[in-house]
């Protein structure tokens, strides 16, 4: 099963998925990408991550277009509010989805509350990826 996730920046939402889907299941190939990638990773995803047991640390914002000439089984867009347009991945896809999550990166206020924040959408995207894994990949954990 090969999952592409695509969100603009690739430094928090998608990067978060795909490393849940991976810990849920080693034999998934799990990809995530951006159609504007960022220099790296977020600092608070990669710190409320590892509050879980999920190292992200080695990840690298990607941009989709290398990609495109890939076959993906799932394409999962991750974009949340309103203010974003999800990018459209175009290549050869069997299945187009959409589970979409504010931004955490635009968090404001101590550095405490920008955690928290980071914390809620990281739980977010386990309980909505947790239902995807056991819904369309028969996850039997």
């Amino acid at each position: 099963m090969k999952i592409l996730i695509l969100c603009t920046g690739n430094s928090c939402r998608s990067q978060m998925a795909e490393g849940f889907l991976k810990a849920f299941d080693k034999n998934l190939s799990v990809y995530s990408a951006g159609t504007a990638p960022s220099k790296s990773v977020h600092p608070k995803a990669i710190e409320v991550m590892t509050e879980l047991g999920v190292d992200i640390t080695n990840n690298l914002p990607e941009n989709v277009d290398q990609y495109l000439p890939q076959e993906f089984d799932y394409v999962i867009t991750v974009c949340g509010s309103a203010k974003e347009s999800c990018p459209t991945f175009v290549g050869n896809v069997k299945h187009n989805i959409h589970i979409g999550f504010e931004d955490p990166a635009d968090a404001l206020g101590t550095d405490e509350e920008i955690t928290l924040e980071f914390r809620r959408i990281r739980d977010e995207i386990l309980r909505d990826f947790f239902a995807f894994y056991r819904k369309n990949l028969n996850g039997n954990i």
